[in-house]
């Protein structure tokens, strides 16, 4: 084994994949997940496609305490990888006191207990939403952080700093920002997938759950935005894809070869994709049309946002290799598996 890694909100969409990826490349996963948007049945997905279970601990990451006995039970962790966070921007422009306390609550308590258990790395999920709308396009890691556009997107660029100001106080540590676009699609093997409890507030699920009948319309935010088709435009990354970056920043933190004691990269597949373009293309790899409407603009959204990712492709040699087509053909297996479970 490499080391032990605890994976917090590990039974989530990019938690659980990641895992695989982690484990697959030979690390020891601790998950932990308060199942507040997950389900613990993926462990057993994991277990299906790795071979191995992670152990799981149930527990909310805002409780110190807690997360104090976790490390006792688990000693030798040697890096964090955080996914523990709300993350819709809808949600987050109505409920934003939810988006802060649990969002900047969860790191504080593991940027507090890490230097007494001896963890020597930290992977941070942040996002492509830091930037707010950039100035030019494609965005590469120099563009300037912007005024966030929800509270969502305004706790990735707190949490961002609050790491750098830790860092540069002398806590023994390092940490890798990896600021994701879009992440879409589901394990090849159907085993685990974007499974959120009740309405879907991320586009491809409810792609997925219109299609199949779950849903009876997709709405579809504003189609007069400065994009040809006037719907927004994003850069949709493969889930798997995203994934292995996470195991190439841990390798890459615990092996030494990092430059700064923090880090950050965009991974995005440098491509940007319309809402329209996205459904459209859906309905080609599936052969399955979507019901949908244009509705006006939500808060919170930006026009237009891809990325540069020659960084990531440089400095990690990691590459988002999967077509658009492969990784919504993998969405609607995940949908149909879903569906031969009787789970939706």
């Amino acid at each position: 084994m490499k080391g032990k890694i605890l994976v917090t909100g590990g039974a989530g969409y990019i938690g659980s994949h990641t895992t695989v990826e982690l484990q697959n490349a030979g690390y020891e996963v601790v998950v932990l997940d308060n199942l507040s948007n997950s389900n613990a049945d993926v462990i057993d997905g994991i277990e299906r496609i790795t071979g191995i279970r992670p152990a799981f601990v149930k527990m909310d990451l805002q409780d110190k305490d807690a997360l104090r006995n976790l490390f006792e039970t688990h000693p030798g962790i040697r890096g964090i990888i955080n996914f523990a966070a709300s993350k819709a921007v809808g949600e987050s422009v109505q409920k934003p006191l939810l988006y802060y306390r649990n969002n900047l609550v969860t790191l504080l308590n593991l940027l507090d207990l890490m230097p007494q258990y001896g963890v020597e790395a930290l992977v941070f999920s942040s996002s492509c939403t830091v930037y707010g709308q950039p100035d030019i396009l494609p965005v590469d890691e120099t563009a300037p952080v912007k005024p966030a556009l929800s509270p969502y997107g305004n706790t990735k660029q707190i949490c961002e700093e609050i790491i750098r100001d830790t860092i540069h106080a002398g806590a023994p540590f390092q940490s890798i920002l990896l600021r994701y676009f879009n992440p879409v699609g589901a394990h090849p093997t159907a085993e685990i997938g974007e499974l959120p409890l009740g309405v879907p507030q991320n586009l491809l699920p409810y792609i997925t759950q219109t299609a199949i009948g779950i849903r009876e319309q997709l709405s579809v935010f504003g189609d007069d935005y400065d994009t040809p088709d006037g719907s927004c435009i994003r850069d949709y990354i493969n889930v798997v894809d995203l994934a292995k970056a996470h195991v190439i920043a841990v390798d890459r933190m615990l092996e030494g070869k990092t430059k700064e004691n923090v880090e950050m990269f965009n991974l995005g597949t440098g491509t940007g994709v319309s809402v329209l373009e996205l459904i459209r293309t859906f309905e080609k790899a599936t052969g399955v049309k979507v019901n949908y409407k244009i509705v006006g603009r939500r808060e919170g959204d930006i026009a237009k946002v891809w990325a540069n990712p020659a960084r990531a492709n440089n400095e990690l040699g990691w590459v988002a290799r999967e077509s658009l087509e492969d990784t919504l053909a993998s969405a609607w297996k995940w949908q149909l598996r879903l569906r031969e479970k009787g789970i939706m």
